[in-house]
């Protein structure tokens, strides 16, 4: 027989009257119970702050691109030790240029000193400035947007125009709030470059400051600070992010040619793809996510048992009520439903507590480590879909041994 709404309406009613009359134990269940579901959802909210942050850095990187970059050293092939690779020089990365034509956007990038100076009249920055230098496909292709300005052109990226794009903390140093910016000039090591955009603040990414740079093209490069034994980064990107695999195998072929590599040999480069080193980042989050869910699992384990013991000793103080309602016609289903009712709305107390301060905690260590704020709608509902799962595991049998308690037994128990 389906037991009717009201039923179920009192049923609650008697449950939550219950909950009450044991106010110390219950409030003991709910803490254990949320400490776990906090456990859970607090380090989950916690990576997933952090897995958005490394999508956020890495996006300016492009899911359509991939980087060219010398092998590392050392290791084996054909049991020979492998000779150490050499740089890609900028011949190199010409050459690699004209033979991929327009199948690929190609552009390239020299690391030349973290320790620059750049002033203006008579202010000064610190000698931590990095230079770098780049073509006028580098923005574009990397996707730095810039507050003011423009970029280089493909002719002034190749011509080497004494041109330079800064960084917003370059500008705060040397400009006043009210000074026009793009068209003067400054002093990058002794040598007058005409200012013609600045970078839009992006922050520090992983320890390093973003606003700190100056890009220059990069005949500006070898004209000044020379290229002899600085290596090139080639970055290459594709029109379509499912063309990655036909564009990566396009560049390793040209760029063998133009390493000279010889049939059957290994690369003498190494290709990276953008998306992979986030994916592999995001793997990497994956053993916090792993970790916070072993915790809650066991601490609501302890949890259940906790809470199956103050369900049985409810029964054993309450078997008087149960003898009652038996008497009085109440079946073996109505008194087993209540008391899972209790257990559920216990659990279910708990889990909302221990989500609420989950969310809390997870999202200030976001702001300690100045990520975005999150809230994991899947997680939440799999922490109360736990609390669920413990609460009618442990309140099964203790409303299993409430429901069949022998009325007249029950009654005459003092």
């Amino acid at each position: 027989m389906r037991m009717s709404k009201s039923v179920l309406i009192e049923q609650i009613k008697v449950a939550v009257r219950s909950i009450r009359g044991q106010a110390l134990r219950t409030t003991l269940t709910v803490a254990i119970i949320s400490i776990g579901i906090m456990a859970l959802i607090a380090m989950v909210t916690a990576t997933e702050s952090l897995k958005e942050n490394i999508r956020t850095e890495f996006s300016s990187l492009g899911t359509n691109t991939f980087t060219i970059k010398p092998k590392r050293q050392g290791g084996f092939f054909n049991g020979r030790r492998s000779t150490p690779t050499s740089i890609i020089n900028y011949r190199e990365t010409r050459r690699f240029v004209k033979s991929v034509g327009s199948e690929l956007t190609v552009t390239s990038s020299i690391y030349v000193t973290s320790s620059a100076i750049v002033g203006r009249g008579t202010k000064r920055t610190d000698p931590n400035i990095p230079i770098l230098g780049v073509d006028g496909h580098y923005l574009n292709v990397s996707s730095i947007p810039l507050s003011k300005g423009r970029g280089f052109t493909i002719a002034e990226g190749e011509e080497g125009i004494p041109l330079i794009i800064i960084g917003s903390n370059i500008e705060e140093k040397l400009y006043e709030p009210w000074e026009t910016v793009v068209g003067t000039n400054l002093i990058l090591s002794g040598s007058r470059y005409l200012v013609i955009g600045v970078l839009e603040s992006r922050g520090a990414s992983f320890g390093m400051s973003q606003d700190n740079q100056c890009l220059i093209p990069i005949p500006s490069v070898r004209r000044q600070f020379s290229d002899n034994n600085r290596n090139y980064t080639i970055t290459c990107a594709v029109e379509d992010t499912e063309q990655i695999s036909q564009g990566t195998e396009l560049a390793t072929g040209a760029f063998r040619m133009v390493r000279g590599d010889a049939p059957g040999s290994p690369n003498s480069f190494e290709i990276s793809k953008s998306n992979s080193m986030v994916e592999t980042l995001l793997e990497a989050t994956q053993g916090i996510t792993l970790a916070a869910s072993v915790i809650g699992i066991i601490t609501l384990f302890g949890a259940g048992i906790g809470l199956m013991n103050i369900m049985l000793v409810s029964v054993s103080e309450r078997t008087r009520e149960i003898g009652t309602r038996k008497s009085l016609g109440a079946s073996i289903k109505a008194i087993r439903t209540q008391f899972l009712i209790e257990v559920i709305v216990i659990g279910q107390l708990g889990g909302a507590v221990g989500i609420a301060l989950g969310l809390g905690l997870g999202n200030l260590i976001a702001s300690y480590f100045e990520t975005p704020f999150v809230i994991p709608w899947g997680w939440i509902a799999v922490g109360m879909t736990l609390c669920m799962i413990t609460s009618l595991a442990s309140g099964y049998y203790p409303a299993r041994k409430a429901s069949l308690l022998n009325p007249i037994v029950a009654l005459g128990r003092a």
